[in-house]
């Protein structure tokens, strides 16, 4: 949304390279207008390492100052003379060139103080707004509304862009500048690279999923509109115990220290100082809710050992000594998650940045400890939510996330039924789960299996509001979350993963539910089920449903795996491994196979993605179809190359009912 007094021409270039200044009444009138606007864009700026409490009370520090020479120091400055000086000027006479190209007053005020905002929110923080100009909140935590899914991945790919990539991104989709004008308020603002910060912006907004301006525009990244909380107010009240009994103690120690000095040349007493890598990180219990980082590094220490130094000690020495043959010792100090008691063990749950460890000792004393490391990084709200603490039989414990409010369980093969709610404790140990059910059948993507039970979790509306996902054990540390892409509409753009917790994402998954034992101890980080195209079927037998099945794993290779669902049986195609088909980076799919109808004739079946405009069969099959369907009879059984043709004019190799290795 272009603002009211947004001037996207080159006067505007030609004012900012001439710092023209504007009368303190026009500026004044408009800080107070477009306050808002002008405290969203500094909040967009500043970096979210401030947290999101500092975050808020820097971007209105940063606003609040802006008429105030070097961004919250010193006198206004403004050009003029004091003799004169009109009402509302603060003594400072107005002496402005004349406005060019239909430049109103109003409108150079705006520009000056959004140049300002831009400087000055790109400044270090610490020159920005800290000390006595930042805002108070004394007791309390500021911050915006919570958003859906849509703003939660914006924050973070924000969060993970340069403070000018943010500038950049700002002023285009907030301010609708044009790039020149965008180049040269970055320039003002002393950027180094200003053409790559454009440019780093011009690729966030086309990787966003909806509209950057709309998305920009909502309650999520506005800090005009906020939530307050409290402080941990039991800390507070400790706090003040604790401050009260050290000044007593700082009293007696000044009474009685003479006594205590030791004399010339005495032996001093040993250090009792646990070493470096007995003292894992912690996070503080409140960084999940005010952090953009939603992810492990939000984890806070838990558990009933959480202080078992001894304890922390063998497991992190475990993690030190299983360093990878030829890569050394370990570097750096892990954050501890968790260190308790459960089912019978003792198990230390510890992030290294990178990965998940999972200390174990058995709690009977018989046993040698177990230690088990799994990738988790570039992980979120979702793949961080839920970590397996112990397995015993098929039951399974999980310890939650802080910020998951509610938790579940439901099976994935009863999309008619409700979640049975999960027990968990203040520490976020759950209840015990059941595993999966036996296969009954040979093949796993028949439908022929057990129960799978998932995780139905929902996450605070401190981070953001009616987020409902499924997880599922794949037998890893970290459960696989759960997506569905339902059929694109005609004409309408693609459509991205949603969560599957509706009716509608439940049936899917119904279906698809016994094609996940395949996907067992593979370190699968999450899997979406992609329906991509439907076609009628021969002899009016009803219609056929094309799916491909994209796991991603921690590690990053995916596994594609395409099924026809026929008649209400999924019949399983191909599967296509070390690929980035199905998923973000490859969105065209064509895929064949031969169907047997109800009188017995066998058709060759094929189907592309909504972008495929033509579809050629040779070989076995020899046949051409217009559109992203085909159907053709089929004779003998033999090798068959599909083609499929995209609006673009280029060509797509398909896949026939076999298994693809490296991406077919």
């Amino acid at each position: 949304m272009r603002s009211p007094l947004t001037n996207g021409s080159p006067a505007l270039t030609a004012s900012i390279r001439a710092r023209r200044s504007p009368s303190r009444t026009a500026a004044e009138a408009v800080l107070v207008e477009q306050y808002p606007s002008l405290v969203r864009l500094a909040h967009l700026i500043l970096p979210p390492d401030l947290g999101r409490h500092g975050r808020v009370l820097a971007a209105h520090a940063v606003v609040q100052h802006s008429l105030t020479a070097g961004g919250g120091t010193g006198r206004p400055r403004f050009p003029g003379r004091r003799a004169g000086a009109g009402p509302g000027s603060g003594g400072h006479a107005l002496r402005l060139p004349a406005p060019r190209s239909g430049e109103t007053p109003e409108r150079s005020a705006h520009d000056w103080l959004r140049a300002r905002v831009v400087r000055h929110s790109l400044r270090s923080p610490l020159r920005v707004s800290w000390g006595a100009a930042l805002p108070k909140a004394l007791g309390l935590r500021v911050f915006p509304r919570a958003g859906g899914t849509d703003e939660l991945a914006l924050d973070r790919a924000l969060a993970a862009a340069t403070p000018a990539a943010r500038a950049a991104l700002a002023l285009m989709a907030l301010e609708g500048l044009a790039r020149e004008p965008v180049l040269s308020l970055l320039r003002e603002a002393r950027v180094a690279d200003p053409d790559r910060a454009v440019a780093d912006a011009e690729r966030l907004r086309a990787a966003a999923a909806s509209d950057v301006a709309e998305l920009l525009l909502r309650p999520e990244f506005d800090p005009s509109t906020v939530h307050l909380r409290p402080t941990d107010l039991l800390r507070r009240r400790r706090r003040i115990r604790v401050a009260a009994l050290s000044g007593v103690l700082a009293l007696l120690t000044a009474t009685v220290g003479g006594a205590l000095v030791p004399e010339a040349g005495s032996p001093r007493p040993a250090a009792a100082v646990a070493p470096e890598e007995a003292a894992p990180v912690r996070v503080p219990a409140e960084r999940w809710a005010d952090t953009s980082r939603v992810d492990f590094t939000a984890w806070p220490a838990r558990g009933d050992r959480s202080s078992d130094r001894p304890l922390l000690r063998r497991a992190i020495t475990a993690w030190t000594r299983g360093a990878p043959p030829g890569t050394g010792s370990r570097a750096g100090r892990p954050s501890l998650l968790f260190a308790g008691a459960v089912d019978g063990a003792v198990v230390v749950l510890l992030h290294t940045g990178r990965t998940l460890v999972r200390y174990t000792e058995p709690g009977t004393g018989q046993g040698r400890p177990s230690l088990v490391e799994t990738r988790a990084d570039d992980s979120d709200v979702t793949t961080a939510a839920a970590v397996v603490l112990t397995r015993t039989g098929r039951l399974t414990r999980y310890l939650l996330a802080p910020w998951i409010a509610e938790a579940g369980v439901r099976d994935l093969r009863a999309p008619g039924s409700s979640a049975r709610s999960l027990s968990v404790t203040a520490d976020g140990v759950t209840g015990p789960v059941a595993g999966p059910g036996p296969v009954a059948g040979p093949g796993s993507a028949s439908g022929s299996c057990g129960g799978v039970p998932a995780l139905r979790l929902r996450s605070s509306t401190r981070i953001v509001e009616d987020h409902a996902f499924l997880v599922v054990d794949l037998g890893g540390l970290v459960p696989a979350h759960l997506t569905w892409t339902p059929l694109p509409a005609p004409g309408a753009p693609a459509r991205r993963p949603r969560e599957a917790t509706g009716p509608f994402g439940l049936a899917a998954w119904a279906r698809s539910a016994c094609s996940l034992t395949a996907l067992r101890d593979s370190g699968v980080r999450s899997v979406n089920r992609w329906e991509f195209a439907a076609q009628p079927l021969p002899e009016r037998a009803g219609r056929a449903l094309w799916v491909c099945s994209r796991a991603d794993t921690w590690e990053g290779p995916g596994r594609a795996d395409v099924t026809l669902e026929a008649a209400g049986r999924p019949v399983p195609v191909t599967t296509v491994r070390n690929t980035a088909a199905c998923g973000r980076f490859g969105q065209d799919v064509l895929a064949g196979t031969v169907w047997s109808a109800p009188s017995g004739a066998r058709h060759l079946l094929a189907a592309g993605s909504r972008r495929v405009v033509g579809v050629t069969a040779a070989g076995a099959v020899n046949a051409a179809a217009r559109g992203p369907v085909l159907d053709a009879r089929a004779g003998d059984a033999g090798r068959v190359r599909l083609t499929g043709r995209l609006a673009n004019g280029s060509s797509l190799p398909g896949w026939t009912a076999r298994t693809v290795q490296g991406g077919g």
